[in-house]
């Protein structure tokens, strides 16, 4: 995750959500303007996801494709790196985290492990992660992963809908509070007929 200015919109449709959202921003030593638009069957497996902009003056774009079961392909082709993966992980915003939270749809206490299909950012190269969500409270996830063989541990806060408020040392939503109160509280997605 990085210091950015993001936005994004959930969207339900016919064939289950959609997550578009854009990102601006700048790092030490790299400006970044990503775009992406996320497809989920009604099970929140993720289906499809683009990503496009520009990083460090460079083009970006990454064409994914998923069969739901955890299979991959990155610009038409297979990627069975990411095999066994069923969600997508962006690391320039914590929107994606709300994918497993909600597919996943644990009770108070419950834990599961995730495989997902990481883009790292700034580097901008995808790869499996091994993750772990334990939900600590209604409102309350802790979050595992293993990066670069170092423990990677963060609370993450949602809303009622499952999405992130708070990632604990990282980032804030500016609608929301952690405590899930705030003019952003309890927003339905958006309806798109599709």
């Amino acid at each position: 995750m990085c210091p950015a200015a993001m936005r994004g919109v959930w969207c339900v449709r016919q064939a289950g959500w959609r997550l578009t959202g854009e990102v601006k921003a700048g790092q030490t030593g790299l400006a970044a303007r990503l775009c992406y638009a996320i497809d989920c069957d009604p099970g929140w497996r993720t289906r499809s996801a683009v990503i496009e902009g520009e990083a460090g003056g460079l083009p970006v774009r990454f064409a994914l494709s998923a069969d739901g079961e955890g299979r991959w392909a990155c610009d038409g082709a297979p990627a069975p790196t990411l095999d066994g993966a069923l969600d997508i992980d962006l690391g320039f915003t914590p929107a994606t985290n709300t994918l497993p939270i909600r597919r996943l749809d644990l009770a108070v206490g419950g834990q599961a492990p995730v495989r997902s299909a990481w883009l790292r950012f700034p580097e901008l190269r995808l790869e499996p992660l091994e993750q772990l969500y334990t939900r600590e409270a209604e409102r309350r996830f802790r979050y595992h992963a293993l990066v670069d063989g170092e423990p990677f541990v963060a609370r993450l806060d949602t809303d009622v809908f499952g999405r992130v408020v708070y990632y604990e040392g990282l980032w804030v939503a500016e609608l929301a509070f952690p405590d899930g109160t705030g003019p952003g509280k309890d927003l339905a997605p958006v309806s798109e007929d599709r």
